[in-house]
């Protein structure tokens, strides 16, 4: 598919194709068919956010956190606002720490919350504490250049 984007699945794991213009009109995974572009946070386990990490051509932005971290716990909805402000352009996606202890070993993660920006398969930067909205927006774009 000329010009083409790929992205993982965060319901079901598959990598799909989809045509780059077509990506304001909420493309559909070509397996289970859910929405990979949703402007919202998806939970996703250690599987789907090393292929996402890896595959995915649209910038990827994960937040290491774990349920018993109160900073985790407030940065939760300005994450999600974040997700929502920035639809089509990144997508927004954590991980349970606890639940997935190798995720933070694989990722060197040493506090939680911690952001790390993936893009064209690579860490692009990382960056600890909580933070507002427009604070995770504007890490975002300079990250992601």
């Amino acid at each position: 598919m000329a010009n083409s984007l790929k992205c993982t699945c965060f319901d079901c794991g598959t990598v799909s194709r989809f045509p780059a213009d077509k990506i304001a009109e909420n493309p559909k995974c070509g397996k289970c068919g859910s929405w990979l572009i949703t402007g919202k946070v998806a939970e996703v386990d250690l599987n789907t956010l090393q292929k996402a990490a890896k595959m995915d051509d649209i910038p990827l932005v994960v937040d290491f956190w774990a349920p018993w971290c109160g900073p985790c716990r407030m940065m939760a909805p300005q994450f999600s606002m974040a997700a929502e402000k920035m639809k089509g352009a990144v997508r927004y996606v954590k991980i349970n720490t606890e639940e997935h202890q190798k995720a933070g070993q694989i990722y060197n993660i040493r506090g939680i919350p911690t952001m790390a920006l993936f893009k064209g398969g690579r860490e692009k930067g990382r960056k600890s504490g909580a933070m507002q909205s427009p604070q995770i927006q504007t890490w975002v774009k300079s990250t992601a250049g």
